[in-house]
């Protein structure tokens, strides 16, 4: 498995914030759209907006965020499956894509060419899965900030030899 150098590391950490901040920015954006709608807002104007925004912004996004925590869980020391925190990010983050490309892409262009046109009911799915998402997210923050859980498994013999000995390795 190749290591990156500190400064590749300290790269990598920053695109993962950069992406996964701009994830939650475009998901609250989102929200603000369709809470927007709810209230009145001009449906011609709110829902093809939103349509834009999830094509051109949050779908990108996500699967940007996706393979830059892909790269920083195989290509850094916390590796993708030595950390139940990490796991479990990498877990919720490949359900949210799965959703964000699946379900909530195709239905927020539906909602924006409907428009005007759209029933209460469909307005709510420009609200409730942002709300869920959002939630998601800074879920996930937490598991980053907190790193609960410990271990999936306990570190080899020689990871937990220290560090004298295993120069002499």
């Amino acid at each position: 498995m190749s290591r990156l150098s500190p400064a590749g590391r300290k790269a990598l950490l920053t695109l993962h914030l950069v992406t996964s901040l701009g994830w939650l920015g475009a998901d609250l954006v989102l929200l603000a759209l369709g809470v927007a709608g709810l209230c009145g807002a001009d449906p011609a104007v709110v829902y093809p907006a939103a349509g834009l925004l999830v094509t051109y912004l949050f779908a990108p996004l996500s699967v940007a965020v996706w393979l830059v925590g892909l790269a920083s869980a195989l290509l850094t020391p916390w590796g993708l499956l030595r950390w139940r925190w990490v796991l479990v990010k990498f877990a919720i983050t490949t359900a949210m894509l799965g959703l964000v490309l699946l379900l909530l892409t195709p239905t927020v262009r539906r909602l924006g060419t409907l428009g005007p046109d759209l029933a209460a009911r469909d307005r709510l799915d420009l609200v409730i899965p942002p709300m869920v998402s959002s939630t998601l997210l800074i879920v996930m923050t937490v598991l980053s900030t907190y790193k609960p859980w410990g271990r999936l498994r306990p570190a080899a013999p020689a990871a937990r030899l220290p560090a004298a000995l295993k120069r002499r390795n």
